[in-house]
C-alpha cells in the first residue's frame, strides 16, 4: 500500500520523504494481516493459558520450533464445549491480526476443538448431514421390530463382553428364541469390510426375524468403524429390521441414525428385541384373569336372565293375574272412597264460605254500621260547630281590643285633643296659626272655641 506523508515528520526530513507514526504502522499492518490472510486454522499445543475477570481468555499455541500469540473473547468461548488447559493439543479457527497498543501479532480465535477427535467429529457431521439429505435416516423408512422373534441374529465380536452380555440377556428374558452369532472384527482397520459382509450375509440368508449389531464402549476413534457410510448403507440395506447397541449411553455412531431402531448399550439392545418372559407370563396371567371374570359376567348375565324368563312366566299364570286383579279392584274401592270423601269434605268447606258471606252481606249489619257511622259523624260535627264558634268569639274579642287600642277617642281620654282651624283642617304646626285665628279643639267630652293671641316652638 502506497504511504503519504504526515504532520509530525522530524524538522529536518528531507523533501518528499514518507514517516509513519508508530500508531499509523501498526494499523496500516493490522489491516493486511487481516484482510491478506482472512480465517484460518492453526494446530498446536496450548500454553500460557489465563482467564481475568472480564471472561476473555489469552494464549499461546505453540509447535516445536515456534509459538503465536492467541485471544478468545468472552462471547466466543461461553459456547465452547470444554475448557482448554495447558499442554493440550487443539485446533483453532480464527483470524491473523495485530494488538496495536504493543505491536504483538496475534491470532483472534473464534473457535476451538481438541485436535484429532475434532477432525473425526467434522467428518462425522458431514457423513451425517449427507446420508440425512439423501433421506437414509427418514423415519418413514424405519421398520417395526418383532414381538416374539423365533430367530435372533447378533453381529458383533465373539471374544467381546458385548456378545456375551447379549446372549445372557437374551437366554434370561426370552428362551424359546434361537441366537445366531455372525462373528466380526468391531475396530480397526479390517472391521468396516467384515461389518458389511456380516450384515450381507444376514440379510442373504434371511432366517432370522432381528438383527442386532452391537460393541461395547470405548472412544471415539474406537467406534469410529460404525461411522463409516459403507457400513451405514449394509444396515439400511439389510433385509431383516437392524437394532444397534454400540458403546454407551451417551454414543452415537451413524449406524445408529441408519438403524431401525437404536439401543444405549448392548445389553439394551437385546432387551428391546427380546420380550420379557416374566412380563409374558403376567400378561398371560393377566388375560386368564380377564377371561374368568369375562365367563363368569357372562354367566351372571345368563342367570338373570333365566331369572326374568321364570319370573315373567309366573307372572302370566292365570292365578296371578286374578290376584292382581283383586289388588287392583281394592285399590279401585279405597280411591272411590277417598274420593267421595274429598267431595264432601270440598262441599262442606264452600258451604261454610257461603253461609260466612252472607251473614257478612245482611242488611241489618248494613243498617248497624251506618248507625254507628251516623252517631260518630253526629257527635264530630257538635264538637267541630262548638270550636267553630269559640274561634269566631275570640277573634272578635282580639278585633274590638285592637280597635279599641287605635280608636283616637283612646288618645282623648287620655287628655289630648284634636285641633282644626274654621276650614276644618287639622293643626299639627303652631306656626301654621297666625294670631288672631280661631280654632276649635275636641275633647275626649265635648269641643272647645278660642282665639289664637300667640305661638311658641316648643
Amino acid at each position: 500500500m502506497p504511504a503519504s506523508p504526515t504532520s509530525g515528520t522530524e524538522p529536518d526530513a528531507a523533501p518528499g520523504r514518507s514517516v509513519y507514526t508508530v500508531s499509523r504502522l501498526n494499523k496500516e499492518v493490522r489491516t493486511l494481516l487481516e484482510r491478506g490472510l482472512g480465517v484460518v486454522w492453526v494446530e498446536g499445543e496450548l500454553s500460557n493459558f489465563s482467564q481475568p475477570s472480564s471472561g476473555h481468555w489469552y494464549f499461546s499455541l505453540k509447535d516445536r520450533d515456534a509459538q503465536v500469540r492467541c485471544a478468545m473473547f468472552r462471547l466466543k468461548n461461553a459456547a465452547l464445549g470444554f475448557t482448554p488447559k495447558a499442554g493440550q493439543h487443539v485446533v483453532a479457527r480464527g483470524r491473523v491480526s495485530l494488538y496495536e497498543p504493543r505491536g504483538d501479532y496475534q491470532l483472534i480465535v473464534d473457535h476451538m476443538e481438541e485436535a484429532g477427535v475434532g477432525a473425526l467429529q467434522r467428518e462425522f457431521e458431514r457423513l451425517k448431514a449427507k446420508l440425512a439429505a439423501e433421506g437414509l435416516f427418514a423415519s418413514e423408512r424405519k421398520r417395526s421390530l418383532p414381538r416374539f422373534p423365533r430367530r435372533i441374529a447378533v453381529v458383533t465380536s465373539p471374544t467381546g463382553a458385548a456378545v456375551r452380555d447379549v446372549l445372557n440377556i437374551l437366554a434370561r428374558r426370552f428362551p424359546p428364541a434361537a441366537v445366531l452369532v455372525y462373528p466380526t472384527a468391531v475396530q480397526g482397520a479390517a472391521a468396516v469390510p467384515a461389518i458389511v459382509q456380516a450384515l450381507q450375509l444376514a440379510s442373504a440368508r434371511a432366517d432370522c426375524d432381528v438383527l442386532i449389531l452391537a460393541r461395547g464402549g470405548g472412544s471415539l476413534e474406537d467406534l469410529w468403524a460404525f461411522n463409516d457410510e459403507r457400513v451405514a448403507r449394509a444396515v439400511r440395506a439389510c433385509a431383516i429390521p437392524v437394532v444397534t447397541g454400540i458403546g454407551h449411553e451417551i454414543d452415537f455412531t451413524i449406524a445408529d441414525f441408519a438403524a431401525d431402531a437404536r439401543a444405549p448399550t448392548p445389553s439394551g439392545a437385546a432387551e428391546l428385541v427380546a420380550p420379557d418372559r416374566v412380563s409374558c407370563l403376567e400378561a398371560l396371567s393377566r388375560m386368564e384373569a380377564r377371561i374368568s371374570a369375562c365367563m363368569k359376567r357372562e354367566l351372571r348375565v345368563v342367570s338373570t336372565q333365566f331369572a326374568s324368563v321364570g319370573m315373567r312366566l309366573k307372572q302370566a299364570h292365570p292365578g296371578m293375574r286374578l290376584a292382581h286383579q283383586a289388588q287392583r279392584l281394592d285399590d279401585l274401592e279405597q280411591r272411590l272412597t277417598s274420593a267421595a270423601h274429598a267431595v264432601l269434605h270440598t262441599r262442606r268447606h264452600r258451604l261454610n264460605d257461603a253461609y260466612t258471606s252472607l251473614i257478612q252481606h245482611s242488611p241489618e249489619h248494613l243498617a248497624r254500621e251506618y248507625r254507628r257511622r251516623y252517631e260518630g259523624l253526629d257527635s264530630r260535627l257538635d264538637r267541630v260547630m262548638k270550636e267553630y264558634v269559640s274561634r269566631l268569639g275570640h277573634r272578635v274579642d282580639l278585633a274590638d281590643r285592637t280597635l279599641k287600642a287605635a280608636s283616637p277617642l283612646a288618645t282623648l281620654a287620655r287628655g289630648f285633643a284634636i285641633v282644626t282651624r274654621e276650614d276644618g283642617a287639622l293643626v299639627t304646626d303652631a306656626r301654621s296659626v297666625p294670631a288672631g285665628v280661631e280654632i276649635e279643639a275636641r275633647l275626649a267630652s265635648g269641643r272647645l272655641r278660642a282665639r289664637v293671641t300667640g305661638s311658641r316652638d316648643s
